[in-house]
């Protein structure tokens, strides 16, 4: 059974990996997805809030996302909020819902991509080294049994491991799915 320690640097490796996931889904693949749009901030009523809580996100075909807000009030501001997200595109607007046309992707702009996946993935193992290296400073001076310690410090190690592996599995298969035409 592993130590409480090592219980909640699992916990934080799980994060970091979620958060990951999240931020790959938000990076255009040459394919609609409302995880493109949904997180774009609009102002709307005074207040800063997701698309996703403001409009309807559909997909219409592989290249065409529509947008169709529930108070149509607030057309403008999510058609501005669309227009400063720097999708590529600029959405087009029929007076009760916004269409966005993501055009083919050129090996240019895939290659950017590659790169930002590449960033993503090298943030996050960043943020998991320093989870580590606040478990390991809470086991060096928490656990007085040296062999508990050294078990402790073994467990957290094939954690990191796993989480790293994860990490690099997530960033080949979104580099795939980037360049992939």
């Amino acid at each position: 059974m592993p130590s409480p320690r090592v219980s909640a640097f699992s916990i934080e490796a799980d994060k970091v990996i979620k958060f990951l996931l999240a931020e790959f889904s938000k990076l255009q693949t040459g394919r609609a997805s409302a995880a493109i749009v949904e997180h774009v901030e609009v102002e709307a009523y005074g207040h800063r809030q997701q698309l996703k809580t403001l409009a309807g996100i559909t997909i219409q075909d592989a290249r065409t996302i529509v947008i169709q807000p529930w108070d149509h009030s607030v057309l403008s501001n999510v058609e501005k909020a669309l227009q400063t997200a720097n999708l590529g595109t600029s959405p087009v607007n029929d007076g009760s819902v916004l269409r966005i046309n993501l055009p083919p992707m050129s090996e240019e702009r895939r290659k950017e991509i590659t790169k930002v996946v590449q960033k993503l993935a090298e943030e996050a193992k960043i943020t998991l080294r320093q989870h580590r290296q606040a478990a390991l400073d809470r086991i060096k001076t928490e656990e007085k049994d040296e062999d508990a310690r050294f078990t402790q410090q073994d467990d957290l190690q094939k954690v990191v491991d796993k989480t790293n592996l994860q990490i690099e599995e997530l960033r080949k298969k979104k580099e795939q799915e980037v360049m992939t035409v």
